[in-house]
Order: structure tokens, then C-alpha cells, then sequence
């Protein structure tokens, strides 16, 4: 492993934690003395994401964090959240068992899990993913979070 720091090949790990998204190790460069971590996670084979317009991509974990991110701006959302979202969009789009995948689907399971997370980054990305293109849409959708919080206060 190379040094961000000095570039340099001599480091050698004093930390090892493994942890659901992977191994975290502490390493040391032996030439400059720097401290940095580094994340090992399984490359897995993640289909290609279907566009609607009949293009394809690899799934992007960053692309995804980076939508996630603007919609959570300024919310009480942690990165490490917002990490564990994405781990468990990308492991359910890869226990398809499929080579493609709509982008529909990854955006279902993307708004599901943020609608957990937190109502206001949902409706912040609703407003994008769902196309709310007018503030009766926007209200409406508002409306409909407000009755399911209801319903499920009720049940509890």
C-alpha cells in the first residue's frame, strides 16, 4: 500500500477492525511517519444499471451518495447512515442475481430506505425521483407521509 502522503511503498498495518462493510485497517508509512486508514470490501460483480432510455451503466456507489447527499444537506444525517443505505441498495440489487437492472429499481429501494432514514431528505429527493413538478404534487405527497405517520403512531 502506498503512502498518500510520501508516495512511498514502506507501510505496514498496527490496526486491523472488520466491520459489516468491510476490513478497516490503521497503517503507518515507514518513511514519513503519517498515520491513515484504509477500507477493504469484496469487489462484487453489480449489474448494469437500465436506464430509461435504454442505456447502460455500472452501478455507482458514489453517484448514488452524491444524489443522497443533496437531498440530506443541512438534515441530522451521518455519513456513516448514508453508507449503510447504500451497502444495503447495492447488496439487494446484487441478490437479483441479475445482470441488469432497471434504474426504477434501484431508485425504489433507494427512496424506501431514505424514507426511513429521514421524511425530509425523502421529500427532497422525491421531488426529483418522483418528478413532483408542481407544489400540489409536492403537498400531496407531504400529505400522504403525514396519514402513513399517523397510522403508524396509532399501531404503536
Amino acid at each position: 500500500m502506498r503512502c498518500p502522503f510520501c508516495d512511498s511503498d514502506d507501510t505496514r498495518v498496527i490496526d486491523t477492525r472488520r466491520n459489516e462493510r468491510g476490513v478497516r485497517r490503521r497503517r503507518v508509512c515507514q518513511s514519513c511517519d503519517q498515520r491513515f486508514s484504509t477500507m477493504e470490501r469484496p469487489v462484487l460483480n453489480t449489474p448494469l444499471v437500465v436506464k430509461r432510455d435504454d442505456q447502460r451503466e455500472e452501478f455507482s456507489r458514489e453517484k448514488l451518495l452524491v444524489g443522497l447527499r443533496t437531498a440530506c444537506a443541512r438534515r441530522p444525517v451521518s455519513a456513516d447512515d448514508l453508507e449503510r443505505l447504500v451497502d444495503r441498495v447495492e447488496h439487494a440489487i446484487c441478490q437479483m442475481g441479475r445482470m441488469e437492472v432497471p434504474s426504477h429499481v434501484v431508485g425504489d429501494l433507494t427512496i424506501k430506505e431514505l424514507k426511513e432514514l429521514d421524511p425530509v431528505s425523502y421529500v427532497r429527493y422525491a421531488i426529483v425521483y418522483l418528478g413532483l413538478e408542481d407544489l400540489e404534487a409536492v403537498r400531496s405527497e407531504i400529505d400522504r407521509l403525514l396519514e402513513e405517520s399517523k397510522e403508524s403512531t396509532k399501531e404503536a
